[in-house]
């Protein structure tokens, strides 16, 4: 017989199992940290980083601080200053509430608090690690409260393992630090990694802390978005339409004080600037809403970014409305003004109509037949010359030799009719089994997405330098991936060098693409690298290739010669994959000759 096989884990490992969903890397302890330091009335809010969070994260603030009691119970399971009934969890003006945070962080890390109740004259100084308390003892520390989490994970080897390179880790970080900031202008923020100032943010209004976040050249870019109702309210800024790029716009919601993301708002904003900027292109948004606390549930997600809104079709609504309106204000929505001044006065039907007014005929020639010979009816023939066209097209289609030999089996005719380019998007050719059809544009990524990596691999990218060397300001998240890719970008061609905080100067660019924009083919390397949010130097390389080929390929739409579309046809198919892109898009269709010839039976 069997004996009881159930039990309660102890503390230290229910902590654990907390930790790998409240604190999966460092980013979530300084997240934590420091939403604890604004719910405790902090007006300045320190965070000193090591080694991307792996060695140390301390946050120190001026906030209210704690006794040696509350000290002790923060690092309890479940222990809070801000729930005492479930009506609780539907009323939250705070954003720390989960009680395990501080435990889940005690559970994987050595932990020091040094914290001191404002108009005490002693504070209190904790240690301690894996869920153990190993000392409390009375401290002078200043006011508030300075938090130390060092060697994150010391005790679980396998997550620590699996956290990823320090730029990608630091990159977490100041994104966290970012959204926090920028719903909480009127805090002083400072940030330091290494010992490096990387933010020290002023108290300021909101505006201003979106500048100095994310960089002088917003401040013209921001169009004010503002609107009170008995629903919610809706405050913040969007980008003006001339401001719009396809990789790397930054778009924040905001809700009572927190980030959120949400999908559905995200399509009203994107509708409103339906026909004013591309259909690839994205706008900067920064929108903050303020609701009843009652109307949102918070606890859909175990990161807290998803939230649930209980009148979101009406909020959509109010959120289209206001960004249209702000967009009309600046002069990118047209207005169309009725001026009613010597209009001709129309008056309302009553329905007695005067016994004069006719009902006009209609005149039908019943002998025309549109699909019989022209009549000597007044439809006549059309003047359109099919003679002078088809001439046209044959001259088109006057054979030249290909000169480049192909390396594949089924391969481009070495005589053969040229090419046919469609709608300047489409290039039309023939295969030994058939007819071919290729997209040019993904055919020109795929071949210079090669030539790329050849040349970072090989480390021979040519530069040609630039006469007036551009100058280029990043967000410090964007920055730290710079940083990481500099080097393979200098295999590229390009020659870019460090200036001044986020600030560099772009000196040379790759050979041949001269009358691109410097600025946007290295931000869209930076984003793709971003959103590849590669771990190998190899994924790095493949990502700033891919970026270049897709900035510098030739677009649809172009019209090219005969030679031009040989010569791509001919390096597609030298090529180490003709069929997709890189990113998996297909780049050609292949018509075999008995697919053709059964449409002709």
């Amino acid at each position: 017989m069997m004996g009881d096989i159930i039990h309660l884990l102890p503390d230290s490992i229910a902590n654990q199992i907390a930790a790998g969903e409240v604190i999966p890397r460092p980013a979530s302890v300084v997240k934590e940290l420091v939403e604890n330091a604004i719910d405790a009335g902090a007006t300045c809010i320190r965070v000193y980083i090591k080694d991307a969070g792996r060695t140390l994260i301390q946050v120190v603030d001026d906030g209210n601080g704690m006794s040696e009691t509350d000290a002790r119970m923060a690092f309890e399971r479940h222990a809070t200053s801000k729930i005492s009934t479930v009506n609780d969890l539907f009323a939250l003006h705070t954003m720390g509430f989960r009680g395990e945070a501080l435990a889940s962080i005690a559970a994987v890390a050595h932990v020091e608090l040094r914290t001191r109740l404002k108009g005490a004259e002693l504070g209190t100084r904790l240690s301690i690690a894996g869920s153990v308390i190993h000392s409390v003892e009375t401290d002078t520390c200043d006011e508030g409260s300075g938090f130390s989490v060092k060697n994150l994970f010391f005790n679980v080897p396998a997550r620590r393992k699996f956290l990823k390179s320090n730029e990608v880790e630091l990159r977490h970080i100041t994104v966290e630090f970012e959204r926090i900031a920028l719903v909480n202008p009127q805090i002083k923020m400072s940030l330091y990694h290494n010992d490096i100032e990387m933010f020290n943010l002023p108290e300021s209004g909101l505006r201003q802390r979106i500048v100095n976040v994310c960089g002088k050249g917003f401040n013209r870019k921001l169009l004010a978005v503002d609107v009170n109702t008995s629903l919610v309210s809706i405050s913040g800024f969007t980008g003006r339409p001339d401001s719009c790029r396809k990789n790397g716009a930054l778009q924040f919601f905001f809700v009572n004080g927190r980030y959120m993301q949400h999908l559905y708002f995200h399509k009203a904003i994107m509708q409103a600037y339906e026909h004013l900027i591309p259909v690839s292109d994205k706008p900067d948004y920064f929108i903050y809403f303020t609701v009843d606390p009652a109307a949102i549930d918070v606890n859909i997600h175990p990161t807290k970014t998803e939230i649930k809104f209980e009148d979101e079709q009406a909020i959509w609504q109010i959120l289209l409305a206001v960004i249209r309106e702000a967009l009309g204000k600046s002069g990118s929505v047209p207005f169309i003004d009725f001026d009613t001044d010597g209009a001709i006065d129309i008056p309302v039907h009553t329905g007695n109509a005067p016994n004069d007014l006719k009902s006009p005929s209609i005149q039908v020639d019943t002998a025309y037949n549109p699909f019989g010979t022209p009549s000597s009816s007044s439809h006549k023939s059309s003047d359109f010359d099919w003679s002078k066209f088809y001439k046209g097209f044959e001259e088109e289609r006057e054979p030249v030799q290909l000169e480049v030999e192909m390396p594949q089996n089924d391969v481009v005719e070495e005589s053969f009719h040229s090419c046919y380019q469609y709608k300047g998007k489409y290039i039309i050719t023939s295969l030994k089994s058939g007819l071919v059809i290729v997209d040019q544009h993904r055919a020109h990524i795929r071949v210079l997405y090669d030539r790329y990596l050849s040349h970072i691999r090989k480390q021979k990218g040519i530069s040609q330098q630039l006469l007036f060397p551009e100058i280029v300001e990043f967000t410090s998240s964007e920055a730290i991936m710079l940083s990481s890719i500099l080097e393979d970008l200098y295999y590229v061609g390009f020659d870019i060098s460090h200036r001044e905080n986020n600030t560099y100067s772009i000196n040379g660019i790759p050979a041949g693409i001269e009358k691109l924009n410097p600025v946007i083919l290295v931000k869209n390397s930076v984003h793709q690298a971003i959103e590849t949010d590669c771990l190998a130097r190899e994924g790095v390389c493949e990502a700033i290739a891919l970026s270049l080929a897709k900035s510098t390929a030739i677009p649809s739409g172009k019209n090219l010669s005969i030679d031009e579309m040989n010569s791509l046809i001919a390096s597609l198919f030298s090529s180490s994959s003709s069929t997709y892109t890189p990113d998996g898009k297909l780049i050609l269709h292949m018509f075999a000759d008995e697919e053709l010839d059964k449409h002709f039976k």
